[in-house]
């Protein structure tokens, strides 16, 4: 059985949540090696930056929010940090 990367994961779920009009979701687990929550084989660290009509007129927290409840629970336990950056 082949495991989908997180990388993967959180793309679909934030493509299905918001229909992005940008969407990059960067694994930077590497450049963390050493520090807290850093796994060997990564997927511990990401970078996302993500545009949507779906934000628009929400706030900064309101937004943060919108994503963690796209990627659910299960992801988020999952990784150990989460850089956004969020556009309408």
């Amino acid at each position: 059985m082949q495991t989908v990367k997180m990388e993967d994961q959180i793309t679909a779920k934030l493509e299905a949540a918001f229909s992005p009009r940008i969407l990059n979701v960067v694994d930077d687990s590497e450049s963390h090696r050493g520090h807290a929550g850093f796994q060997e084989g990564g997927e511990s660290h990401f970078n996302v930056e993500i545009a949507s009509e779906a934000f628009a007129g929400q706030s900064r927290i309101a937004r943060h929010r919108a994503v963690h409840n796209a990627l659910g629970s299960e992801i988020i336990s999952k990784i150990h940090a989460l850089a956004l950056k969020i556009s309408e």
